[in-house]
């Protein structure tokens, strides 16, 4: 579910590499503003691939993964950008760890890496149950509201003028 950058095209033993993209070729394609990238890699959100002789932002085809999960987590689920950073600091730990741990032998330093990943897993599904918990409650208040504009309904299908205001029924 989460996004972690993989081994990049500069990494990996191809042949073939996949094109670096200028940053306003990456803004129409995820459909941000270049501002708003820019602000993402001052914040250590985003980190370009590389930058090309003219000192030019370059991006690959992991940055532009990792801008519609940002966009998305922002976007449709709510996530302030702090959110979104630590939810990705953990993914990246998580990679770490799961490197060390599969590198070392020691079963002390082996738990040790265990609970540091339970502890951000602990971490992200709080908050995930806070959204949800937030998301919950503005759905019991939209509820709410129908139930309420039904009440009124109904006390004007009935002849009635309905209270202003009034939460309370009429006696």
């Amino acid at each position: 579910m989460w996004y972690s950058r993989g081994v990049s095209h500069l990494d990996a033993p191809t042949t073939t590499v996949a094109p670096l993209l200028r940053i306003q070729e990456v803004a129409a394609d995820v459909g941000l503003t270049t501002r708003t990238i820019r602000y993402y890699e001052e914040l250590g959100l985003l980190k370009p691939a590389a930058r090309s002789e003219g000192s030019y932002r370059l991006f690959d085809a992991d940055d532009l993964e990792r801008l519609r999960f940002i966009k998305g987590l922002r976007d449709d689920a709510g996530f302030s950008l702090t959110e979104i950073g630590q939810l990705l600091e953990d993914e990246v730990a998580r990679t770490r760890i799961r490197e060390r741990f599969r590198s070392s032998a020691d079963p002390v330093e082996r738990r040790a890496l265990i609970e540091d990943a339970i502890g951000r897993i602990d971490r992200q599904v709080g908050s995930l149950r806070q959204k949800i918990g937030r998301l919950e409650a503005m759905v019991s208040e939209a509820e709410a509201r129908r139930v309420h504009l039904e009440t009124h309904r109904a006390e004007i299908d009935a002849g009635l003028e309905p209270a202003p205001h009034s939460h309370e029924p009429r006696p």
